[in-house]
């Protein structure tokens, strides 16, 4: 039994194949940058066969969201997130972390309408002030500038003289062959 497997055992609400649960289950860490990518790569099996275990259960849905994005692989953080939205539409987590990783991804548009609708399902103050947080960020990015620009030029000119100078690099090159 590997490290990770006791510790997730010694913790009250931790994951533990063939239990349901009710809340969020502890996570191992909280920063990101104190976990080692094996003990990572340990948690995401847990947590996957936890998930196969429990596939009604949002919660360990957004948790695997959580450590792929942690992984750096937000293809798959946005599946388990999408898929736990979709499994409990009404839970805030889910859908914070789901807006949470828009917002991480520089998509701001993308962000807001999501965090405007974990804003809508916060109950406790604690949510809200999350929710609120993340929304300043977002409109502070966007005002600042700090996304990735939308292409409203042409990009003909470009690949013409592109296409120019590499029809003169073969002419050259079949004439001085």
């Amino acid at each position: 039994m590997s490290t990770t497997t006791t510790a997730l055992q010694a913790r009250p609400g931790a994951i533990l194949p063939g239990r349901e649960f009710s809340r969020l289950p502890a996570m191992p860490w909280r920063d990101p940058h104190s976990v080692s990518p094996q003990e990572l790569a340990e948690l995401i099996v847990s947590l996957q066969e936890a998930c196969a275990l429990n596939p009604q259960n949002a919660d360990l849905r957004t948790c695997l969201g959580i450590a792929h994005a942690m992984n750096f692989d937000p293809y798959r953080s946005l599946d388990a997130l999408e898929e736990a939205r979709k499994l409990d539409p009404e839970n805030f987590f889910a859908q914070f972390k789901y807006a949470e990783l828009y917002y991480r991804l520089r998509a701001l548009e993308k962000a807001e309408a999501e965090t405007q609708h974990a804003l809508q399902l916060a109950v406790t103050g604690g949510e809200l002030a999350l929710a609120r947080h993340q929304l300043t960020e977002i409109r502070r990015l966007r005002r600042e500038g700090t996304q990735r620009p939308n292409w409203t030029k042409s990009l003909k000119v470009p690949a013409l003289g592109l296409g120019l100078v590499m029809m003169v690099v073969t002419v050259l090159f079949i004439v001085f062959r």
